[in-house]
């Protein structure tokens, strides 16, 4: 009986097959494409250069949405002392209204189009950026150019964004993760603009003023350091007539190009401890000095940021895990997660791990984390190197599904690399990377070098700093 089952069933798939009413193209069944064959087949990057020194950039994928947004080569490094903070304090002013428009009729005119104006800002860059239907791109451009160049810094409006950040800063004092990149950098770049936060010490938030905010516009938000990126829905033809008429005739700095950066950002092996026994797990950041955005070096030291991997407690599969480090945090709960780095700038870079662990963990994890480190650097294997390659690829390719990231990846790389790498160009610049490379950054990056190392909470148990730098090299390899 079953048999004869089995042959109606086999008959009937046959049946189905030929007579299906749904008819499957033969374009989406060939699945013998080579990656790097999709990948050359995606969208080109069209790059133009205005006579104000401004570029456009972007991707047209012929979709209904697109995303918009304005990168700005400017941040918190190229404050001072005195108006640290005063670039974060600039991207709230500029969704308080303009001279062409209150805060009430700018927001109305977002949520109307259906539309998301957003902004962040970093050490090194200022973002706007909005996401909206492809029909509505010229009129979010006009926006971008409108908050940008006439925002109405209002002293009512000064003094009610003062509070909220002040707010926003005591909420980031919460977020543990947050305080420790802030003194990791504090450590690292001490003396330097990096080694400042992006949000201000509290005195400065208090006494900026309207003529600290206009000093700042003038003195950082001009055509050279401008990058409009579109994404999705955006003709690059349009994209450029419409940065010509907003941003064409744009008044700002005196200069042609972005003059240097006046200080280099000095990296310096040290610490800072912050001790606090009522917190219950120990936040914490072992790191080196890495390289620069556009260091040859970069890829292969995120290939290696990559063998170090992730792992968190409530993900499970830690000593089963392929990744010897994850292994180690799983084994007798060593610690709750850990997540390894790669921050770039334009001249250095942060490489390293944060994790999180029990009180008397530190010390355990510490040590794994540097055998891991030194095995980077003399024996890790080719098979690990790949394994590493693959996932590095898939996760690049992941984080650029959608219009928003993709226009983030072409504003950010247009600013780091002054082009757009290509998806597969990427591609093969990491199939380059082998087990060897990995030995030559790992002796060049990490070992017997000076690590910087940040920690808060009940750190009684973090190796003193003399110990922790005599673990960055082994006297037998």
């Amino acid at each position: 009986m079953a048999t004869r089952l089995l042959k109606v069933s086999s008959a009937l798939r046959t049946y189905t097959n030929k007579t299906g009413l749904v008819k499957t193209q033969k374009r989406w069944r060939s699945t013998n494409l080579s990656l790097n064959e999709m990948l050359i087949n995606l969208p080109a990057t069209r790059v133009t250069t205005l006579d104000c020194g401004m570029r456009v950039a972007s991707e047209d994928s012929n979709v209904p949405t697109a995303t918009v947004g304005l990168w700005i080569d400017s941040g918190s490094r190229f404050e001072s002392d005195e108006n640290n903070g005063v670039a974060h304090f600039m991207e709230h002013m500029a969704f308080k209204g303009t001279t062409k428009r209150s805060q009430t009729d700018l927001e109305l005119e977002i949520e109307n189009m259906g539309a998301h104006l957003n902004a962040y800002t970093s050490r090194e860059q200022t973002v706007f950026y909005a996401k909206c239907l492809s029909q509505d791109v010229p009129k979010i451009v006009e926006i971008l150019s409108d908050i940008t160049q006439n925002p109405k810094l209002g002293e009512s409006e000064i003094e009610r964004e003062r509070g909220v950040i002040l707010r926003e800063m005591q909420e980031v004092e919460t977020n543990l993760q947050e305080v420790v990149f802030d003194h990791l950098h504090s450590s690292a770049y001490q003396g330097t603009p990096l080694g400042r936060t992006i949000l201000g010490p509290t005195k400065n938030i208090k006494s900026i003023t309207r003529k600290d905010l206009q000093d700042y516009i003038k003195q950082c938000y001009g055509p050279p350091r401008f990058v409009l990126a579109g994404a999705g829905g955006v003709n690059h033809n349009t994209l450029v007539e419409l940065a010509e008429k907003h941003f064409g005739q744009m008044k700002g700095p005196i200069y042609d190009e972005i003059p240097l950066l006046d200080v280099p950002c000095r990296y310096t092996g040290s610490e800072v401890r912050v001790r606090d026994d009522t917190i219950p797990l120990a936040h914490i950041a072992v790191a080196v000095e890495g390289a620069g955005w556009a260091d040859g070096d970069n890829i292969p030291l995120m290939v290696a940021n990559t063998l170090m991997g992730a792992w968190d407690r409530s993900q499970g599969g830690g000593v089963n895990n392929a990744n010897h480090l994850a292994q180690a945090a799983a084994y007798e709960g060593m610690c709750h997660s850990y997540q390894s780095f790669n921050t770039c700038y334009k001249d250095t870079g942060l490489w390293g791990i944060y994790f999180v662990c029990d009180p008397m963990k530190c010390d355990d994890f510490i040590y794994n984390i540097q055998v891991e480190w030194m095995r980077l650097c003399t024996s890790v294997t080719e098979r690990e190197v790949e394994r590493a390659k693959n996932i590095f690829k898939t996760n690049i390719l992941l984080q650029l599904d959608g219009t928003t990231p993709i226009c983030e990846d072409i504003g950010r790389q247009m600013l780091c690399y002054n082009r757009r790498i290509p998806l597969h160009e990427f591609e093969a610049r990491i199939d380059s990377v082998t087990a060897k490379t990995i030995h030559d950054v790992g002796m060049k990056y990490i070992y017997n070098q000076c690590p910087v190392v940040a920690a808060v909470g009940p750190v009684e148990n973090l190796p003193d700093y003399n110990l922790i730098r005599s673990g960055m090299y082994r006297l037998r390899l």
